[in-house]
């Protein structure tokens, strides 16, 4: 379950006159949530890689809602989605689209890309999954009559394309060898930015629009996170440093009560 976006501006601007401290109007709010979102996502691969390490010593506790490595796991689910590439216009390179051919909604870009598999001769049961390779190594091997793939091993490099235009962030293309008939891609995508939409008052106040507003990707259980990291970049923004301590003893402490 996502975060509701109202549910986090309400209770960041209930603190911030609690005690005095200021206000964030939207775009503010809007700008520091999507980099706070942003931030909490990319920690997820960093403490998986940690947790995996100690996994391998044997020494977490693995007993059932209590496995850190499946509860990270389980956070990222919802940003995880197998994608058909499309050929570009050279017939050489398959792009990831931006829009959803299922629903027709414009597509976050691709974060991580992980397993490739390509079709060959029209039939989606002759599958391959590709091998990855640098382009240098794309070039020696498919140039190579020993060890040129085949459609049972292909092989693929993949480069950043164009931006984005709808998140500023940079897509994927792929190129295989051989040239398959469809490319299907296990990505992760980046979490789509949070946006608290308003219409004006008669007074000039902002009232909250759910039909405009997009609500946090995350899963609900960072809400006091995403809270603690927007609270911390407004103690910059209003200049006020006993903000940011709070709010940094406030994360110090959840993010030793979740490793511990």
């Amino acid at each position: 379950m996502a975060v509701n976006v109202n549910t986090v501006y309400q209770t960041v601007l209930y603190i911030l006159n609690k005690e005095q401290r200021g206000y964030a109007p939207p775009d503010e709010f809007n700008r520091i949530g999507a980099q706070v979102q942003l931030e909490i996502f990319n920690s997820y691969f960093p403490d998986g890689n940690q947790v995996n390490r100690i996994n391998q010593n044997n020494s977490q506790n693995n007993t059932e809602f209590f496995n850190i490595f499946d509860n990270i796991s389980y956070k990222l689910t919802p940003f995880i989605q197998e994608v058909d590439f499309i050929l570009e216009s050279n017939n050489t390179s398959f792009a990831y689209p931006d829009v959803d051919p299922i629903t027709q909604s414009l597509n976050s870009s691709v974060y991580l890309i992980g397993e490739v598999i390509c079709t060959y001769n029209g039939n989606p049961t002759q599958n391959s999954q590709a091998q990855k390779t640098t382009k240098k190594e794309y070039t020696l091997l498919h140039n190579s009559k020993l060890t040129r793939p085949n459609s049972k091993n292909p092989i693929y490099y993949n480069y950043n394309n164009n931006i984005n235009t709808s998140t500023e962030l940079p897509s994927y293309s792929i190129v295989a060898s051989p040239i398959p008939d469809s490319i299907k891609v296990n990505t992760v995508k980046y979490p789509t930015p949070p946006i608290w939409g308003f219409t004006g008052g008669s007074q000039g106040q902002y009232i909250y629009n759910q039909s405009s507003s997009t609500d946090f990707s995350l899963d609900s259980s960072e809400q006091t996170n995403i809270v603690i990291g927007i609270l911390k970049y407004l103690g910059v923004v209003v200049n006020n440093p006993t903000i940011i301590q709070a709010a940094n003893q406030e994360a110090a402490k959840v993010e030793a009560n979740e490793k511990s």
